[in-house]
C-alpha cells in the first residue's frame, strides 16, 4: 500500500487505496435482471425477440425490430429478506425499496425506397437501475473457537511498534490503521514495548465461545445509460449497437459486535468490543455493447450479443471506529474508545468487470405468442483491479484468479397472448461465479406476468421470485468466519408504455 500523500480539512485524509476485496468487484460485477415488466416477466429472454425497451440491453439489435415509436417507465417495488444461519442460530432480516427502474424510447426512421435492401434505422436511449444495493443482513450466534483478535493479529504481526505509535493515524497505511485500531482497544498487545517490536499476541481471554452480532446495511444503486443504433437488412438481418455508461453509488455500514463470558484474568482483557465500519464507493464506467438477430424462417430467429468489459473509475471513502470493555478479575470494568474522526479518501482507481458473450433462440407463433431462450457465458475470473502495477492490487488480483471462474446463465421466457391481453412467465439460472459453488451459490429465478394493449398505450405488471444462498466472511482475512446466509428477492414492476 502507498502512503497518504495529501490532507485536507474537517479530518479528511487521501491516501491510494485500501484493503479491496474479491467480494467488492464481485459485486459490481454481477447483474440483475431488472427492466420492463414484459422484460421481467419473460426472466429477460429477449437476446433474439428485441422489440422491447430493455431487450436493447441484452442485443442492442433488438431495436429494429420496432415498428414504431415507443416511449416507456417501469417503477418497482423489491423486497428482501435475508434468513442467517450462524453457528445454529437462525435470525432474520427484511428490507423493500421502491425505485424507478427503468425508463427510455426507441424512434424508428423507415425507408420507403423499395430499391434499398436497408430498410429502416432505429435510435434509442434507456436508463436502467441495473442492480439495487438497499439490503440489510443480521447474524448473530456463538462461535465457539474464533475471535475477531485475528483480524486485528492478521494485520499487526509484522508491523513495527512504532509504527502504530508514533506515527498519526491519518498519516499511517491501511493495514497500520487496522493494527492501530487493535492496539489502541486493547484487543492485541505487543510481545514487548519496545519500538522494533513487530510481534504481537491476543488480549481476549481464551476458551472459544464468543458471541457475536453482525449487522450490515447498504444501499445505493448502478445504473446504466444506453444509446443505441441499430438497422435491418431486408427485414431479415438486425444489426446493432450501444455505447453505455455506468454510474455507481454505493453505501455500506456495517458493525461488529463480540462478547465472551470467559474467566477474568489478574490483567485486564477484553470483554466485549464493538467494531463499526463505513464504506462509500463511487464512480462511473464505460462499455460498448454489439449484437445480431437473424430471421432464419419468419417464426425461428436466432440472436448473437457481445458485451465488452465495463471500465470503471471509482473513489472510496472509509471511517471506522471500535469501541471495547476491558476488566481484570476484581476490577470494574473500563470502557475504552477508539474513534479518530476521520474520514480516509482515496485516490481513484479503476476496476475492469468481465465481458459476456449472449446466444439467443426465439420461435415466434405469429400473433400468438413466442418462446424465447438466451444462454450468457461470463468469465469472472478477468476482473481485474487497474493499475495492474499497483502492489496493493496484485494480491487481490491473485485471489480473484485463484477464486473466481467462468459461468453460465440460463434465461427461458414465454408470452402468449388472448386478443388485447398477454400472459407471461419465465425462469433464469446462474451458476456461482465462485470456484467454490459456496462463497456465492447459483442462482433461481422465477417469473410470471401479463399485459395489456389499449392500442396507443399498454400496461404491463410482472413479479419475480429470486433465491439465492452465499457463505461470505465477516472480514476479509484474519477472521474471515461467515454466516450462511439465504437471500430471497421479491420484486413487482408496473410499465408503461407509449407509442407515438
Amino acid at each position: 500500500m502507498k502512503k497518504i500523500f495529501f490532507l485536507l480539512i474537517t479530518g479528511l485524509t487521501v491516501s491510494v487505496s485500501h484493503s479491496q476485496e474479491v467480494s467488492d468487484a464481485i459485486r459490481y460485477a454481477q447483474d440483475n435482471i431488472t427492466g420492463t415488466a414484459r422484460f421481467r416477466a419473460m426472466s429477460g429472454a429477449f437476446g433474439a425477440v428485441g422489440g422491447d425497451l430493455s431487450a436493447i440491453t441484452v442485443n442492442p439489435a433488438g431495436s429494429a425490430i420496432f415498428s414504431n415509436n415507443q416511449l416507456g417507465v417501469t417503477f418497482s417495488n423489491q423486497n428482501t429478506k435475508n434468513n442467517s444461519n450462524y453457528f445454529g442460530t437462525q435470525t432474520s432480516n427484511k428490507d423493500n425499496s421502491f425505485i424507478l427502474n427503468q425508463a427510455g424510447g426507441v424512434f424508428v426512421f423507415h425507408d420507403h425506397n423499395p430499391n434499398n435492401n436497408w430498410k429502416k434505422i432505429a435510435i434509442g436511449a434507456t436508463y436502467e437501475n441495473t442492480k439495487n444495493f438497499d439490503n440489510s443482513v443480521f447474524s448473530a450466534g456463538t462461535n465457539p473457537t474464533n475471535s475477531i483478535d485475528n483480524y486485528f493479529l492478521s494485520y499487526a504481526n509484522g508491523i513495527p511498534l512504532g509504527d502504530i505509535t508514533g506515527i498519526p493515524y491519518r498519516d499511517q497505511f491501511y493495514d497500520e490503521q487496522q493494527a492501530y485500531f487493535g492496539y489502541k482497544g486493547y484487543v492485541i498487545n505487543p510481545v514487548n514495548n519496545t519500538p522494533g517490536n513487530t510481534q504481537y499476541i491476543s488480549n481476549v481471554p481464551a476458551g472459544g465461545n464468543y458471541y457475536h452480532e453482525n449487522q450490515v446495511y447498504t444501499n445505493g444503486y448502478n445504473s446504466k445509460a444506453s444509446f443505441n443504433i441499430a438497422t435491418s437488412f431486408k427485414d431479415r438481418l438486425y444489426l446493432g449497437a450501444n455505447l453505455n455508461v455506468h454510474i455507481l453509488d454505493y453505501r455500506r455500514s456495517s458493525s461488529f459486535y463480540e462478547d465472551n463470558d470467559n474467566p477474568l484474568q489478574p490483567t485486564e482483557t477484553i470483554s466485549s468490543l464493538r467494531f463499526n465500519n463505513d464504506l462509500y464507493t463511487y464512480g462511473n464506467g464505460f462499455s460498448f455493447q454489439l449484437g445480431a438477430i437473424a430471421k432464419v424462417t419468419e417464426s425461428f430467429r436466432l440472436g448473437l450479443a457481445y458485451e465488452s468489459n465495463t471500465w470503471y473509475d471509482l473513489y472510496d471513502e472509509v471511517s471506522q471506529s471500535l469501541y471495547t470493555t476491558t476488566q481484570a478479575s476484581g476490577g470494574q470494568p473500563i470502557n475504552n474508545s477508539v474513534n479518530p474522526n476521520i474520514v480516509n479518501v482515496y485516490k481513484s482507481y479503476t476496476l475492469q468487470t468481465p465481458g459476456k458473450t449472449t446466444f439467443s433462440a426465439a420461435y415466434v407463433f405469429g400473433k400468438s405468442g413466442l418462446i424465447s431462450v438466451d444462454y450468457s457465458i461470463k468469465d469472472y475470473g478477468n476482473t481485474k483491479y487497474k493499475p495492474t502495477s499497483d502492489s496493493g492490487f496484485r494480491g487481490v488480483n491473485n485471489d480473484i484468479s485463484n477464486q473466481l471462474t467462468s459461468n453460465g446463465e440460463l434465461r427461458v421466457g414465454a408470452e402468449y397472448k388472448i386478443k388485447q391481453l398477454s400472459l407471461r412467465g419465465g425462469y433464469r439460472f446462474e451458476g456461482s461465479p465462485y470456484k467454490n459453488g459456496t462463497t456465492i451459490g447459483d442462482l433461481n429465478s422465477y417469473s410470471g406476468g401479463l399485459g395489456y394493449n389499449f392500442g396507443a398505450t399498454k400496461v404491463d405488471l410482472a413479479y419475480s421470485y429470486m433465491e439465492r444462498k452465499s457463505n461470505q466472511g465477516f472480514f476479509d482475512r484474519g477472521f474471515t468466519d461467515g454466516a450462511n446466509i439465504t437471500s430471497k428477492l421479491n420484486n413487482v414492476s408496473l410499465t408503461l408504455l407509449f407509442e407515438l
